[in-house]
């Protein structure tokens, strides 16, 4: 496989269609040369690179696998007017984007506007080297600024050595904190509290737990791991030589494609062992995320949006409803603009959302790298996916921090919900030991 790429990187015809491209553009425009590979089925992780910004993307039951490596061109944005200002930056690389076939941009963002470190609050990249295997098909997308292209032709290479083969990390046993387990259980009280007293309807409180390893956590081994628990999924990365943030969410914020918005309402959780996915305390978290996202949407939309029936939707061996909802959004809505009106949803945040956030931000709710954020793609067309940043890790050397969150909505039990987010670490745990966890063999996760 690196034999090929670097032969095709080195091949004269290569630099000459490039050069081609850049003919009279700005020395800044953006140029992207499409290229098939005559290679099997791949999911990149072999590739992924040790010193330089990576970005992974993967949907397993879709064959679909994507790996950027290095930025083309990037821009970082934090406050509120941050998703602006990628649209904006984005809108500006669009307009004289080259390019002979398909392209992409990946981009990331926090929970909050003020969250900075490690990771940049809110990121958007056109990487250097694309490599995409969509349904058995591969191919590579090789991206520069016009004015640059001898010079990324020169460096690209020392770019494909991938990450070098490491032990095996097994995660040290991590010892019982039974103080922050009050302490979490009593935000969780405090919430009901607020929530009886009709100041707020749901709030979502998440953990955090942090893991040693016995050597450097691998991202490829995890990854790879994640993509065979959880195929159903999308399993997202994104890394800048020093730190990592990965995971597997079930849940996708907004996917545009020309005018059609399609969004996922998401939320519930049952697991082995746990009560019934169809208990009222469920399906009340459900109906909340539903109504918000649709109230989200309506100014962006020409008509009311379709709202699909809930169906039970798996996550390796958890299970959430999911109810999909549709609509035609009104002409110049670009997908930047919808991520700005749905996010947070209530899914990882709470309804009603404003109240929620002054709740979470007066409890002292830290959330860490892009956790309960987004992950996603976009095209020059303006299409693209995010999803939530679900069930996440972020890895640094030996040291990983795993987080998860849990909805608190009238009914809610503390054991419970703490229950839960045991579950949903269960997941990134199992992803770091390369094993099934606990519980998906039927004991309950505690």
């Amino acid at each position: 496989m690196i034999h090929t790429l670097l032969r095709y990187l080195a091949a004269p015809e290569t630099a000459r269609l490039m050069s081609e491209m850049a003919a009279g553009a700005p020395a800044s425009a953006p140029l992207s040369l499409h290229l098939d590979l005559p290679v099997a089925a791949t999911d990149w992780l072999h590739l992924i690179p040790a010193s330089q910004p990576w970005w992974y993307r993967a949907r397993p039951d879709h064959r679909e696998f994507r790996l950027g490596i290095g930025h083309a061109l990037h821009v970082a944005s934090a406050g509120n007017n941050r998703f602006s200002a990628l649209d904006s930056a984005f809108a500006g690389f669009c307009q004289d984007w080259r390019r002979n076939g398909p392209a992409l941009a990946f981009a990331g963002f926090a929970f909050a506007d003020d969250n900075a470190a490690p990771l940049p609050n809110a990121l958007l990249s056109i990487p250097a080297i694309l490599l995409e295997c969509i349904e058995n098909r591969c191919s590579v997308t090789l991206s520069a600024p016009a004015g640059s292209i001898e010079q990324a032709l020169a460096v690209w290479p020392s770019w494909l050595a991938g990450t070098p083969g490491r032990p095996t990390a097994l995660p040290r046993p991590a010892r019982p904190d039974p103080l922050a387990e009050q302490a979490w259980m009593a935000s969780v009280v405090a919430a009901l509290r607020d929530i009886a007293g009709g100041r707020i309807d749901k709030v979502v409180l998440t953990r955090c737990r942090q893991i040693e390893g016995s050597a450097p956590f691998s991202a490829p081994d995890i990854l790879a791991a994640l993509n065979s628990q959880q195929p159903g999924s999308t399993v997202y990365a994104y890394g800048n030589g020093q730190q990592t943030f990965l995971g597997a969410t079930p849940e996708r914020l907004v996917r545009k494609l020309g005018r059609q918005i399609h969004v996922d309402a998401l939320a519930g959780t049952a697991w082995p062992g746990s009560p019934s996915l169809a208990d009222d305390k469920n399906r009340h978290e459900q109906s909340l995320v539903v109504r918000a996202v649709v109230d989200a949407l309506m100014p962006w939309c020409e008509a009311p949006p379709l709202i699909g029936l809930p169906d039970e939707h798996p996550a390796g061996y958890l299970r959430h409803w999911r109810s999909c909802i549709s609509a035609s959004a009104r002409a110049g809505t670009s997908l930047f603009t919808l991520v700005q009106a749905l996010h947070p949803t209530p899914a990882v945040g709470g309804f009603p959302g404003e109240m929620a956030r002054r709740w979470l931000a007066s409890h002292k709710e830290r959330r860490h790298g892009w956790y309960s954020g987004g992950i996603g793609l976009l095209t020059p067309e303006g299409d693209g996916e995010f999803s939530v940043a679900l069930r996440s890790a972020l890895i640094e050397g030996r040291q990983a921090t795993l987080q998860a969150g849990a909805g608190i909505v009238a009914g809610s039990d503390p054991e419970q919900e703490l229950a839960e987010t045991e579950a949903k670490l269960g997941t990134l745990l199992a992803a770091l030991e390369g094993a099934q966890p606990a519980c998906a063999q039927g004991s309950r996760s505690a």
